[in-house]
């Protein structure tokens, strides 16, 4: 058995209980007895915080020890078979009583990465032919993708996976550029994701940026790309500052995130450039968060209408 002296599970008090019993004979190796080496509660910890039984009798916890413990309350049994520590977030919770492992919307969520779906039901990887456990109050959207679910969330590369298989090209392309944002995908990564698209799809992936600000920022740009708009984001006009986006030489675009731009003070402010852009010749064409994800066509209709009104007058 390997040292556990360094195992992050392994406190200095776990260390000094540490029980060691010399054979008889010639020297041999120290026999450690992992069920006073491990406290059940740390090891799950250091196992992502959910871990079968099964699994936690290979490092020496025996079935009675984790009865006790969970009597004791410093453990959770999910199901049969299956335990948690009692600070495991909802979301884990239900996927490992589901059956699986948590993935798509629910993993990314958790990393703050930005998802486009409002829902908030775990989706729970199964693997290709997992099954499904009933359990209190389940909501568990299931995943059968190939491959083997264990306990736990899978890693952000293959959640994105799925959130293109579950949810669609503009809800991947909005959660891949917000996680390249915020630096959570390699230049591996960000390959393997593309390899594990559908041919039709790794465009998505080319498309892709890592300064994105914002998922509508990603939203619009895949949007207008498909329409052949280019749309230059983040621009610093003079005497007017830094708009959200241009379109051509003269077409503003501000888009007004949700729960942002709110109050009479920050309206006013609004107008004021406005009407300097429109000193300058710029026309300009604001929108709320509601407006891009639930009334597109209208946003679209405006967008072009305004393109064709300033191309008429150039």
């Amino acid at each position: 058995m390997a040292d556990v002296s360094d195992s992050p599970c392994t406190s200095g008090t776990m260390q000094e209980s540490i029980h060691i019993r010399m054979l008889r004979g010639p020297w041999r190796a120290p026999v450690l007895h992992p069920e006073r080496v491990f406290k059940p509660a740390a090891l799950i910890t250091h196992l992502g915080g959910v871990a079968r039984g099964t699994q936690l009798q290979q490092f020496g916890v025996s079935r009675t020890t984790l009865s006790r413990e969970v009597a004791a309350g410093r453990i959770d049994r999910l199901r049969s078979g299956v335990f948690a520590v009692p600070g495991l977030s909802e979301d884990l919770r239900s996927a490992a009583a589901h059956g699986g492992q948590l993935t798509c919307t629910s993993l990314l969520r958790q990393h703050g990465i930005w998802v486009l779906p409002q829902a908030t039901e775990p989706h729970v990887w199964m693997g290709t032919k997992g099954r499904e456990h009933s359990h209190p109050d389940c909501v568990c959207v299931s995943h059968f993708y190939r491959g083997k679910a264990e306990m736990g969330s899978v890693s952000i590369e293959r959640a994105l996976v799925h959130l293109y298989r579950c949810q669609g090209d503009e809800a991947f392309f909005a959660s891949f550029e917000s996680a390249w944002k915020l630096r959570l995908l390699s230049a591996a990564g960000r390959s393997r994701i593309r390899a594990s698209l559908p041919k039709y799809a790794r465009w998505l992936v080319d498309l892709a940026r890592a300064d994105a600000d914002s998922g509508l920022e990603s939203l619009l740009r895949r949007r207008l790309h498909i329409l052949g708009i280019a749309l230059n984001c983040q621009v610093r006009i003079t005497a007017v500052g830094r708009v959200d986006f241009l379109i051509g030489n003269r077409l503003i675009l501000e888009i007004d995130g949700k729960g942002n731009h709110e109050g009479v003070a920050m309206r006013h402010k609004d107008l004021v450039r406005d009407a300097a852009a429109s000193h300058l010749g710029y026309e300009t064409l604001r929108f709320d968060y509601a407006q891009v994800i639930h009334d597109w066509p209208t946003v679209q209709a405006a967008i072009i209408g305004a393109l064709r009104r300033l191309r008429d007058y150039a």
